[in-house]
């Protein structure tokens, strides 16, 4: 029992760094639908195009729905494999030219000056609760005047039995705002619900979400 214990603990544990997420981008067929995520959709489908950060971007698709409707944008990610899937998506969907890939870890990136008229994130929950020190980080590279979209799964709604490793690594909305600097105005710090479908079956999550707008001063 203890092997088994120890095995399994061992398989959460790869689902948080880079060589676990390049093993399950290596198979033949999608990890992820591809489609943009629903929160992303509701806040930038409004938005004048601009130039876009999109941090654990894996196969790409927000990147490459942003890009289809005019924005520069630069998706980043720890996987190797998933950022090689992504930029053959925006070959494929003709918006190579509007992309850009960078592997970055998002526990300790700098963006280097680098700013962005969007920095946004979904679903990404470090394993050991950093999540309020990344929104800093993604905090750092928005632009004056410019957004930041921060989306997580909410440890209160989920449609699976979660173990305690992911219940650590997830986050209420609430729980980011000493993250956020001075000069940030709170947009929306919320619970959203949201249809999943999966396997056929339709369940009712979650999301925590953080959206933010750097002052233009």
């Amino acid at each position: 029992m203890g092997t088994e214990k120890t095995e399994a603990a061992d398989k959460v544990a790869t689902m948080f760094e880079p060589e676990g997420w390049d093993e399950r981008y290596a198979g033949q067929g999608a990890v992820w639908r591809g489609t943009p995520n629903p929160q992303l959709v509701s806040v930038a489908e409004e938005l004048a195009p601009g130039r876009a950060l999109d941090v654990g971007c894996g196969e790409g698709g927000d990147v490459v729905w942003l890009a289809l409707r005019g924005w520069t944008v630069t998706g980043a990610d720890f996987s190797a494999a998933g950022l090689a899937r992504a930029a053959r998506h925006a070959e494929e969907a003709g918006v190579a030219e509007r992309t850009s890939w960078w592997r970055t870890d998002a526990r300790s990136f700098a963006t280097d000056g680098r700013e962005f008229d969007l920095v946004t994130t979904h679903y990404l929950h470090p394993s050991d609760g950093a999540m309020v020190r990344v929104v800093r980080e993604l905090a750092g590279a928005v632009a004056p005047g410019g957004l930041l979209l921060v989306v997580g799964h909410s440890p209160a709604a989920h449609h699976t039995p979660l173990t305690e490793a992911h219940l650590r690594a997830m986050f209420l909305a609430e729980e980011l705002l000493p993250g956020l600097p001075d000069g940030f105005e709170v947009l929306a710090a919320q619970q959203r619900p949201r249809t999943l479908v999966r396997d056929g079956e339709t369940f009712e999550v979650e999301d925590s979400v953080l959206l933010a707008r750097r002052s233009a001063a």
